[in-house]
């Protein structure tokens, strides 16, 4: 924090500046838990920087998937040091220039060093983030800062000013070819090759992360952190299109799938427990009122006809949207209980059924890569056609439907300027006992393009599915 936000006005300032880039964010902080925060953290104190995190995620932060996006502002807000910090070691070399081939090479060196020596502070599995120095040497925080003060400085858009660059500072250190002298070094103290190429690569990959969030710091204090914050803090997982996701946000959508189904299926259970009693019974009610002098004091309802429909569910697995039609279909399985039977096709321009790729108990990652394996199945020309989709689907499936069954399309409705089939469509729909299309693009791209969604709404309702938090929603209604 700057000098002349140290006083309470200051503070008081950079906190509502802070739940204000939280909730853009993507985090929903409500006025009192704003005001908890403050409670909080006037009873810890500032201090202690990770107790003030603490206090802050105690009270704004109510799922784990918000987590990240939260710290990732709050260093932001409340960096761990200014510049290079009042003990930063002198990073001019004895001619006065900070990135010299020799201060270069003697960076790399003690950068090897910290990395290999890691190895030497755990007994145990290093945890992910861990960045312990060797005691007295610096850790891979400092080293991070040290590299970005070093050599990722470059010139800055205003006259006397300096930019940070966390690519530059990469591309100069090189981290990457360090590993062989890693793997080497955990080699010589008898770890696995599998192993040492493991830790190896996930120490670099904590480098590079740190560099990264320490060219960030560097920025935000130069400028607005709230417009730091928009470029680069990404939101909660459970808020993330699914079009726009890259591998490792979808590695952690997998890791969500089953908790959320899980609070999904007891939030279920439990409405439906309320819901359990049936319509009031007015001959039982007025029966029993005989005995009170004709006052109801008791009602009596009829019992509640359970039903559980059918469900069959029609996936576009081609390009972007084949991630958000996976993860429909393991939601949609995680909570087959509620279905009596549930039938899934995937199809590209041809259709396939999946249905047996869903085993009870078997690993999500196994079913997701048996998916993605088996999508070339519901390609025989390779281009999406959704005419010629649902008519090879009325030829060979259509006993899936009818009275009892609900059918479920997934698909951006984008449809390469081919024939739409509508009229099989509304034969399909006609023949179940309710349709719905979940659509993973923004209502504002519909009908754009090669988009039929204006057209495929027209005979389904269309809903629009572009995230988790949507996604559970959907579900949530459709049971």
């Amino acid at each position: 924090m700057t000098g002349e936000e140290t006083g309470d006005s200051g503070l008081l300032r950079r906190h509502v500046a802070f739940l204000e880039a939280l909730r853009e964010a993507g985090l929903p902080v409500s006025l009192a838990e704003g005001l908890d925060a403050v409670a909080g953290v006037r009873a810890l104190g500032w201090d202690d920087r990770e107790l003030v995190r603490a206090a802050y995620a105690a009270t704004v932060v109510k799922r784990q998937t918000q987590r990240a996006a939260f710290d990732a502002v709050f260093d932001l807000y409340f960096p761990r040091l200014l510049g290079e910090g009042a003990a930063a070691p002198e990073l001019a070399d004895e001619h006065g220039i900070r990135d010299s081939a020799a201060a270069l090479e003697e960076f790399r060196e003690r950068l090897a060093t910290a990395l290999e020596q890691l190895d030497e502070l755990a007994a145990n599995e290093p945890q992910e983030g861990e960045s312990e120095g060797d005691g007295g040497g610096p850790s891979l925080q400092d080293l991070a800062a040290e590299a970005v003060g070093r050599f990722g400085q470059m010139p800055g858009r205003a006259p006397g000013r300096s930019g940070w660059s966390a690519y530059n500072t990469l591309r100069r250190v090189a981290p990457g070819e360090l590993v062989a002298g890693l793997l080497a070094a955990l080699a010589e103290r008898g770890r696995s090759e599998e192993e040492a190429q493991r830790r190896a690569e996930r120490r670099v990959a904590e480098f590079t992360r740190l560099v990264e969030a320490d060219a960030v710091r560097r920025i935000a204090a130069d400028r607005d952190p709230a417009e730091v914050a928009r470029i680069t803090v990404r939101p909660p997982v459970d808020l993330l299109d699914f079009t726009s996701a890259r591998r490792a946000d979808l590695e952690e959508m997998r890791r969500q799938l089953y908790p959320l189904s899980r609070r999904l299926a007891a939030r279920l259970t439990k409405e439906q427990h309320a819901r359990r009693r049936g319509p009031l019974d007015f001959r039982r009610t007025v029966r029993a009122s005989v005995s009170t002098g004709g006052v109801p004091l008791t009602t009596h309802h009829r019992p509640k006809r359970p039903h559980r429909s059918e469900l069959v569910v029609l996936c576009d697995v081609s390009g972007s949207v084949a991630s958000f039609a996976q993860f429909t279909l393991m939601l949609v399985f995680a909570l087959r209980e509620q279905f009596s039977k549930v039938r899934a096709f995937t199809f590209v321009d041809d259709v396939h059924e999946v249905t047996d790729a869903f085993v009870p108990g078997a690993d999500p990652g196994e079913v997701l890569a048996q998916l993605a394996l088996r999508a070339q199945h519901a390609a025989r020309f390779g281009r999406t056609d959704y005419g010629r989709a649902f008519a090879r689907f009325a030829e060979e499936h259509a006993d899936a439907l009818g009275p009892k069954a609900s059918l479920l399309v997934l698909g951006d409705a984008r449809s390469n300027y081919r024939d739409l089939g509508e009229g099989v469509l509304a034969e399909l729909v006609a023949s179940c006992r309710s349709a719905w299309w979940l659509n993973p693009e923004h209502p504002r791209h519909w009908g754009t393009g090669d988009s039929a969604a204006p057209v495929y709404g027209a005979i389904v309702p269309m809903v629009e599915c572009r995230n988790l938090v949507q996604l559970e929603q959907f579900v949530h209604d459709l049971v």
